[in-house]
């Protein structure tokens, strides 16, 4: 009997233990389908900006980010508490089913587009002259349920379709026109530095609905793909690089425009200022609005940034109207932060406002 009230005791240990496991699990380690967005930091941005003769800067262009992480009971209830945190469902950033892994390399290209387009804003600006060089075609998604959806994955670039040199998405439609499903291509690709050559069966796909005329269905691979470019000035002397490390999305853009422009021109517009922001930028200079900036105040002012460049407000023709500028002023008016806040919707007002400044004193 005593050896039964034993072995029924430490059952019931056994059973309490795995409960208490099973528990902290759910708790601090399940993820839910949700993010969790906050504060993440202010980065100088120069050492990731290189010319052949870079003047030294007496103060700093600093781009923001915000640091999105996987949601777990205890992070969503703790969102409730912690100030400057905001919860996200991941269907409401994830396109088209795509998967997480997906959605970090489709930020890694947009940020590679944003620094090829602020390159290009300030050699407009400035009349340097450059070209477009074309890098290839790289895989964002691969559509589930297709033959290469076994083979390729985000992050491969697209080298050759049946001995054919690939630069270009026309060069993969080509490829692929005139061939039927189930029908296969030799696919040439480059994963982390390695080529690799597979036979993959084409599938029938979805009408695209921007097809000019519209088409029932069509026979492809079954993938989302972005073309890479670089600009290439004409003179090695006024060529700029730009190595951000992992930092993805589009929103550095007019940061990075402003760097460039510093290192590319003399003087320092800087002025000894500690100068963050935001905002993606096109080749002609304008600036669009992000995401999350309210966020990106909280990592600027920590940083301890005197001067905050935000996107203007936008106005659709619509009528609808997107705010930066003032979610940007309502957290800065809340954090009793010092720094200033500047609207501007083209990389020229940012200019022209740290034309007008005095130097710092003591700079």
């Amino acid at each position: 009997m005593g050896e039964a009230r034993h072995m029924k005791r430490a059952s019931r240990v056994v059973f309490s233990v795995f409960i208490a496991i099973a528990l902290l699990y759910v708790v601090y380690f399940m993820p839910l389908p949700l993010y969790i967005f906050k504060p993440g930091t202010a980065e100088d941005i120069h050492p990731m900006v290189h010319v052949k003769q870079a003047a030294e800067e007496k103060g700093k262009f600093m781009l923001t980010t915000v640091q999105v992480a996987d949601a777990t009971v205890f992070g969503y209830l703790m969102s409730y508490v912690r100030p400057y945190e905001e919860l996200r469902l991941k269907r409401d950033l994830l396109r088209n089913n795509e998967t997480e892994a997906e959605y970090s390399q489709r930020q890694e290209v947009v940020m590679l587009t944003s620094q090829a387009d602020a390159i290009q804003a300030v050699y407009n600006r400035l009349k340097i002259p450059y070209h477009i060089s074309k890098d290839g075609v790289v895989i964002q998604q691969v559509y589930p349920n297709v033959p290469a959806h076994d083979v390729l994955q985000a992050g491969d670039t697209i080298v050759k379709i049946d001995d054919k040199p690939i630069q270009t998405m026309d060069e993969v439609r080509a490829g692929v026109t005139g061939k039927k499903a189930g029908e296969s291509v030799s696919i040439s690709y480059k994963r982390k530095g390695v080529i690799q050559t597979k036979d993959i069966a084409l599938a029938t796909l979805p009408a695209d609905p921007s097809a000019q005329p519209a088409e029932a269905s069509r026979v492809g691979l079954g993938v989302v793909l972005s073309e890479l470019h670089s600009v290439k000035a004409e003179s090695e002397e006024q060529q700029v690089a730009i190595q951000a490390g992992d930092i993805g999305g589009p929103s550095a853009g007019l940061m990075f425009s402003l760097e460039i422009y510093n290192q590319l021109t003399p003087g320092d517009i800087t002025k000894g200022y500690k100068v963050a922001g935001t905002g993606e930028i096109d080749p002609e200079g304008h600036v669009g609005v992000i995401g999350g900036i309210q966020h990106k105040i909280v990592a600027a002012d920590r940083a301890g940034a005197e001067i905050f460049f935000s996107p203007a407000d936008y106005k659709a023709p619509t009528g609808q109207t997107i705010p930066n500028y003032s979610d940007a002023k309502k957290r800065a008016d809340e954090l009793g932060t010092k720094m200033t806040v500047v609207p501007v919707a083209t990389m020229d007002e940012a200019l022209d406002y740290l034309a007008k400044l005095p130097a710092k004193t003591g700079s």
